[in-house]
């Protein structure tokens, strides 16, 4: 069960390791792009160019839908990037439903875990193989590994990374759970730890503060890129910002002015240091490193 291209390389690894799928579950195809054509989640079409039987319910709770998934005799279910299942399906097939988590939890629960990560500036994060239950990301764990972070990588590099080390741990879960061979891990026994969480991002979550310190607006920038993109205003128009170099020292300027050569640096002061932008979006415009920018723009 998934849906984006960070299901697609678990279930690739799955059909390598030689694991039997019944069936793929996935999001209803839906209008996309200008003309509105219906598209198919990342997932089906890899389900389909494979000969895998797919469906796409509207509703997980819908009786012939659960009627087709019962018929598949599934012995265990794997759920990668997908909706909240209600128990009526996680609780379905003999060995149970497992999840695969883009942290090391009970940290970062919730839908954007890696973003939240990159952040807050973590040295480390990971993914995490559990058992499904009713609340979200709570279920007993069962293996997690490690991934160690630069400081400098992008939300989207860092989900490249536990895309495909994500893979191969579920190859692993579901090998282990097949021979019975795995310990349970209650989070419960993590409570007492200030736990940090990974809550959906709103457009107010990615307008950029630049009263805040440089360290902390670079972590924001990039936990952000390429999506759903760290943005500001420049000339009464929307700037989305993808990638940036930051300087420290005393700005010499108010938090959110800029300075520019018109040639080679777009940078912005914050609270201790400047933002120095190399890749960018101007509204109505398209995506830019900053030298092809400032060639036809003179700020």
């Amino acid at each position: 069960m998934g849906t984006p291209e960070f299901a697609v390389a678990s279930l690739n690894e799955l059909i390598k390791s030689g694991a039997d799928i019944v069936g793929v579950v996935t999001a209803p195809d839906k209008p996309a792009g200008r003309g509105q054509k219906l598209s198919e989640s990342a997932v089906k079409q890899y389900a389909v160019n494979h000969g895998l039987k797919v469906l796409q319910p509207e509703k997980l709770k819908n009786a012939d839908f659960l009627a087709e998934l019962k018929a598949l005799n599934a012995q265990l279910q794997v759920v990668v990037a997908f909706r909240m299942l209600p128990e009526v399906v996680w609780n379905m097939p003999q060995k149970g439903t497992i999840n695969l988590h883009a942290s090391l939890l009970p940290h970062y629960r919730g839908a954007a875990p890696i973003n939240w990560a990159i952040i807050n500036g973590e040295k480390e994060t990971g993914v995490t193989t559990f058992f499904l239950k009713q609340d979200i990301d709570t279920g007993n764990i069962l293996f997690t590994e490690k991934v160690t972070l630069t400081g400098r990588e992008t939300a989207g590099e860092l989900h490249d990374r536990l895309m495909n080390k994500g893979a191969g741990l579920l190859v692993k879960t579901v090998k282990a759970v097949e021979s019975g061979r795995y310990k349970e891990h209650p989070q419960e026994s993590f409570e007492n730890i200030d736990l940090k969480h990974a809550p959906k991002l709103f457009k107010d979550d990615c307008n950029v503060d630049f009263n805040q310190p440089v360290d902390k607006v670079y972590n924001l920038i990039r936990g952000l890129s390429p999506h759903p993109t760290a943005y500001t205003s420049l000339n009464g128009k929307t700037l989305k910002i993808y990638k940036t170099t930051r300087e420290e020292g005393e700005p010499g300027i108010q938090p959110g002015g800029f300075l520019s050569d018109n040639k080679t640096y777009l940078k912005f002061a914050c609270a201790d240091g400047f933002i120095s932008v190399t890749d960018l979006q101007l509204e109505g415009k398209k995506r830019l490193g900053i030298e092809e920018f400032l060639r036809g723009m003179k700020l």
